[in-house]
């Protein structure tokens, strides 16, 4: 989130802690299935389909090959608890398999296999796979690990299996052995995690619902003007049918009604009228009413100049930020469309996860990092095609520029990519690297598998704001504390989404105690230091307060926020508070969060009667 005054890293040290979780991200709500989608597609109950996969609970419903292979004794350990799977390890030819039957439910976008993989080995040899390791589902084999794999400890390995939605297959690992030099293949803590899907909970009246945008554009020498053509494919969601849609055009902010920054001409689909909201609005009334589970595509030709200025859609010199650029469609619920004002304070961002198609024809000599996953064609003479390509995010953004670029992969297999300006030096790069790898595997144990692909970070000390977040792309300063909290935002935010404007503390409260945790913070008393400025002043605010009280907008939905989070745990206790989250961002996956809903999905985790809770926390909705 953003904000003025308290971005500027000083002040309190609230404040500066605030500020270092700061993050400008767009938060946009996820999109329902229409109800033709519905009826031949059925929908995703996310969930964790393998059993017993820490073997703390005996052998059952594992078939091993032999009653040795789930095991506690000496000579390997767990991952977890005290059990764990040993296949192999003899020292002569020999065979171990361990398998379980489960069923991946139908209607899931994603379903993950992920284990811990300890393998130790006698084997001396460098190049050569004399003992292996499969791991199959069905009659696919996912992946082979073998002696060349050796490891002091345990890295865990994680595989996409969406393509078995729908199907119960059998999950099994075959650790195999030649003649002679043991290899022992040490497994646990296995899961099968299923998210996504055709109807996100608790959207049925957000309209228009599954946006899909495609996107053309081609950039000056400098990448500070982009020109060219986007379209968005969407459906009617609602009962109600839908006459209109409106574009959030929000980086307008960023100029004037008389000179804007994004222009859009040539509608295709509908028919523009006058920009609103101080341009940031833009109305389509669509040639006929839309009915529900009825889709429509409007196009137009876009144009984007980039202001000068270190900001979230500014240029520091050669290198471009481009944030919020892209058009995107508002969204309707119960309470009308939100059209609400562009905030410089935080965020105003409320969209749909959709689908991005993104083409940038840009000079050879700027990289461009964006949302998404990248591949690089050659252009014409001098010039490289960026594709870039995206599913179910909330927003699009990117950047350009001479980076100097440094990748990496985490533990958990998710890739990095670290850009950084021109002052700043490699062993900061490295370190931000490494924060990265850290803080998304930290979040990711948490809450759910980093769904997005690779992670860019673009790295810039002269960022006003801290940092801000965009799906699978973030903007920050070199501060290991914000990085963690950029990161954060992948989740409240980019896959939990909210009303941005309206219900700030949800992505900013919840990254900043998420923040916490992943650096080792348990907020010990930090609510006994809170201080109401007014009986008006709440966590759950909305920017419309925070913008007219902006001096206190860190304090309260950052500080207080996180420090309310942690009052909670203490009351629900750390396991309780552990599964509460992560059950809530599964059943929220690509979805909306609400204060109400979190409020009772608390409430349901406990015979604490927490209505008291909330009134001393001011926590209203």
């Amino acid at each position: 989130m953003r904000s003025t005054p308290h971005r500027t890293i000083a002040t309190r040290a609230l404040a500066v802690a605030a500020l270092a979780a700061l993050s400008l991200l767009p938060v946009t709500p996820a999109a329902a299935a229409p109800p033709s989608a519905q009826s031949t597609a059925a929908a995703c109950t996310p969930s964790q389909v393998v059993t017993n996969g820490g073997f703390e609970s005996g052998t059952s419903p594992w078939t091993q090959s032999s009653t040795s292979v789930i095991t506690s004794r000496s000579g390997q350990t767990a991952h977890g608890g005290t059990a764990y799977a040993w296949l192999d390890g003899v020292g002569s030819t020999h065979t171990d398999t361990l398998s379980q039957s489960v069923t991946i439910p139908a209607g899931c976008g994603t379903a993950t296999l992920s284990f811990w993989l300890h393998t130790d080995t006698a084997e001396t040899t460098s190049s050569v796979a004399y003992d292996k390791l499969t791991a199959k589902v069905g009659g696919t084999t996912l992946a082979t690990y073998s002696n060349l794999d050796k490891n002091t400890g345990y890295v865990r390995k994680s595989l996409d299996v969406s393509a078995f939605a729908g199907q119960t297959v059998s999950l099994a690992f075959t650790g195999t052995e030649d003649s002679s030099l043991r290899t022992s293949f040490v497994l646990d803590d296995i899961a099968l995690d299923t998210s996504g899907g055709t109807t996100p909970p608790a959207d049925s009246t957000r309209t228009p619902a599954a946006p899909s945008y495609t996107v053309s554009l081609t950039s000056n020498t400098s990448g500070t003007v982009w020109t060219g053509h986007e379209s968005a494919t969407f459906t009617n969601a609602s009962a109600t049918a839908l006459s209109e849609v409106y574009l959030r055009l929000w980086d307008n902010y960023h100029g004037s009604c008389s000179s804007m920054p994004i222009t859009v001409t040539n509608v295709s689909g509908g028919t523009a009228g006058s920009p609103s909201v101080a341009c940031t609005a833009l109305q389509i009334t669509l040639p006929a009413p839309l009915a529900q589970g009825q889709s429509a595509t409007i196009g137009f030709d876009l144009g984007i100049t980039v202001p000068s200025g270190a900001d979230r859609f500014g240029h520091d010199g050669a290198f471009s930020f481009v944030g919020n650029a892209l058009p995107v469609l508002a969204v309707k619920d119960g309470s009308g469309w939100h059209l609400d004002p562009y905030t410089n304070n935080g965020e105003s961002f409320y969209s749909l996860a959709a689908d991005f198609k993104v083409t940038l024809d840009h000079p050879s000599t700027l990289l461009v990092p964006a949302t998404g996953t990248s591949a690089d064609t050659p252009g014409s003479s001098g010039r490289t095609v960026t594709t870039a390509t995206a599913s179910k995010v909330r927003d699009f953004a990117w950047a350009a520029g001479p980076f100097s670029k440094i990748s990496g992969t985490s533990a958990a297999g998710t890739a990095i990519n670290v850009y950084s300006v021109s002052d700043i030096s490699s062993s900061d790069a490295q370190s931000m690297l490494s924060t990265a790898k850290t803080a998304v595997d930290a979040h990711a144990a948490r809450f759910g598998a980093y769904p997005y692909g690779e992670l860019d970070a673009v790295i810039d000390n002269n960022y006003w704001f801290g940092g801000m977040e965009y799906p699978g792309f973030v903007l920050d300063l070199v501060s290991t504390t914000a990085l963690t909290h950029e990161i954060g935002h992948q989740w409240w935010y980019g896959i939990v989404g909210d009303d941005e404007y309206n219900s700030p503390w949800l992505d900013e409260a919840f990254t900043d105690y998420s923040t916490d945790l992943a650096l080792g913070k348990t907020g010990t008393n930090c609510w006994n230091s809170v201080s109401w400025a007014s009986s008006t002043e709440n966590i759950t605010n909305s920017m419309a307060y925070w913008d007219t009280h902006s001096s206190r907008y860190s304090t309260v939905v950052y500080g207080y926020g996180k420090c309310a989070l942690h009052d909670l745990r203490r009351v629900l206790g750390d396991t309780v508070m552990t599964k509460l989250l992560k059950d809530y961002a599964t059943s929220h996956w690509y979805g909306v969060s609400t204060t109400s809903e979190f409020k009772a999905a608390a409430q349901a985790a406990t015979t604490t009667d927490l209505t008291s809770f909330w009134s001393t926390h001011r926590i209203d909705g």
